[in-house]
């Protein structure tokens, strides 16, 4: 394999340059919800006479269907469901209402910071000669340029926006990890990597972790607002006030359901082409290696969110703590395993 290292030199510019952008798209992501926060905290203050007398007159009416209003996720009756009406985004996700030219401005920025990052990338592959996936340095950046591209490409359907600030301060963390974490010269691929199985394996597994990662930190909005709903239904002052312009805790759940089947589905691939390729290399399917293991608790995992949520009725706050979990495992398999356990898959070049 032909190595180029200038053109190497000009991705990690590229690289560079997409991170600082992502950090402006991140920055005008989070001046649209504090400009919204501002204005609307006058909104909860006209409201908060309304909800206190509500509360005095049926406290209990703003509670869920055969429960408490402990679980914001679970579906609300009627009532319940018209109090948080005016405290929550359209559970549709459509793009209504008012003109957001902060927001605005953070998707362009993003496409901008997309493109940058994508010519990163491609520039990494064309130097090295290869696809780029041979190392952490590698895989983290490409992994941030899914995340990017899938929340870019959800934003044609629907208005997610409000997601806008996690996701890319989460691209950015990615990208600074990647350059001062694990930063990898470009060169050839390690012998055990060299085969038609990495591309296979590796890219559906980037592909899963950039799913997760959407799905991390919608759960982890979905656990804000059910935090305040439950704080609405109570006839108590929500705070939080940019939480209005996020749909509410149950639809956040529903789309991350959704997003975390598609998910599991390519994790589980990953796992079934790692076990084959596994046996090319080393003439075993499997060998209870440190990444075989972990690899395996992230499937369990995920395997345990999607069983309890569809048969079990685990919803709401609990759904979304399984989901949170899940993607700290592969934060934990993608630093902890990678760099401190020696196996046969320590190719982190680090």
């Amino acid at each position: 394999m032909n190595v180029n290292e200038t053109l190497g030199t000009w991705s990690e510019l590229f690289m560079l340059l997409a991170a600082m952008t992502y950090l402006v798209s991140f920055v005008a992501f989070a001046w649209d919800l504090a400009s919204h926060s501002k204005a609307l905290r006058g909104a909860e203050g006209a409201g908060e006479r309304e909800l206190v007398g509500a509360a005095s007159g049926g406290a209990s009416r703003g509670a869920p269907a055969g429960g408490s209003a402990d679980d914001a996720g679970r579906g609300f009756r009627t009532t319940a469901r018209s109090e948080l009406a005016g405290h929550v985004a359209d559970a549709e996700m459509r793009y209504t209402g008012e003109r957001r030219p902060a927001a605005r401005v953070a998707v362009a920025v993003m496409v901008l910071a997309f493109v940058v990052h994508a010519a990163a990338v491609v520039t990494r592959a064309v130097a090295a000669d290869r696809v780029p996936w041979g190392n952490m340095y590698e895989f983290c950046t490409s992994g941030a340029l899914v995340v990017a591209g899938v929340y870019l490409a959800a934003l044609l359907a629907k208005d997610l926006r409000f997601v806008g600030t996690l996701v890319s301060g989460l691209v950015v963390i990615m990208l600074c990890a990647a350059t001062i974490g694990f930063p990898t010269p470009v060169g050839p691929l390690q012998p055990a990597l060299q085969s038609w199985w990495l591309v296979i394996h590796v890219s559906i597994a980037v592909a899963a972790s950039g799913i997760f990662t959407i799905t991390f930190a919608m759960a982890v909005l979905q656990l804000l607002q059910a935090h305040r709903e439950r704080a609405v239904l109570a006839g108590e002052r929500p705070g939080m006030p940019f939480l209005r312009l996020v749909p509410s805790a149950q639809a956040l759940e529903n789309l991350s359901f959704r997003l975390n089947a598609v998910g599991f589905a390519f994790w589980t691939f990953t796992l079934a082409a790692g076990a084959i390729w596994a046996e090319q290399a080393w003439g075993r399917y499997w060998g209870w290696d440190t990444k075989e293991v972990w690899t395996f608790v992230i499937w369990v995992v995920y395997a345990a969110y999607m069983h309890a949520r569809a048969t079990r009725g685990w919803t709401g706050t609990r759904s979304a703590w399984l989901s949170i979990v899940g993607y700290l495992c592969i934060i934990f398999n993608f630093t902890v395993v990678n760099t401190v356990f020696a196996g046969l898959h320590s190719y982190a070049g680090v």
